[in-house]
């Protein structure tokens, strides 16, 4: 049986505009909430953002996802928890390429992938935690579509704000948006006004 919630919309184009250069290891002074660091992208650079389309599938069954990617809008980012099956992959070329045309975000999942080559020369950012030959089954045993999940011990809620850079990934809810943001702005600035400083004492360095 699958269950399909009503999509959340809660990110602000403003406050999504506002993540575009801020750093996951910037966010990372100011807190731990929301910190992934046990997925890697397919390839770096990567730079990811947008909103959580969360999806949860029984181990084997992946037939949920095709489900997601019907209802899957621009700039939404797929976030997939296997439910513990970390060596099935969920995730495969052709899924990819069904994301691109919905022009998702990005791709998020606790669980494998299979087609690493492909996947790797795709423009769809995608973290995972491995690659597999064994993939899941188009059973439709069950799944849901944004409900909460959980990955990394971190709870991502549908509608959430999903940011992933070369170091990892932090997934920022809509009540804590402005004040991250704050914080990191400043730090940033800050950080650039030393790097220039260091620039002119030491122009060796950044040749």
């Amino acid at each position: 049986m699958f269950h399909i919630a009503p999509r959340q919309d809660t990110i602000t184009a403003a406050q999504r505009q506002r993540y575009r250069t801020i750093a996951t290891s910037t966010l990372g002074h100011f807190t731990d909430f929301g910190a992934i660091a046990t997925l890697s992208p397919l390839q770096r650079p990567v730079r990811l953002l947008g909103t959580a389309l969360t999806v949860r599938i029984p181990h084997v069954d992946g037939s949920i996802i095709r489900e997601a990617l019907k209802l899957a809008c621009p700039g939404d980012v797929l976030v997939i928890d296997v439910s513990g099956d970390q060596h099935r992959a969920c995730w495969g070329e052709f899924r990819a390429y069904a994301a691109l045309r919905k022009q998702l975000a990005g791709v998020v999942t606790n669980g494998a992938i299979t087609d690493r080559d492909a996947l790797s020369r795709l423009n769809l950012p995608t973290y995972a935690q491995m690659s597999s030959p064994l993939t899941t089954r188009a059973l439709e045993l069950e799944g849901e579509i944004n409900t909460p999940v959980t990955i990394d011990g971190v709870t991502i809620n549908p509608g959430d704000l999903v940011v992933g850079d070369d170091d990892g990934l932090f997934v920022i809810p809509p009540h804590r948006a402005d004040t991250l943001a704050d914080a990191a702005e400043h730090k940033q600035a800050q950080e650039e006004e030393k790097r220039n400083a260091l620039a002119v004492e030491f122009p060796e360095w950044f040749r």
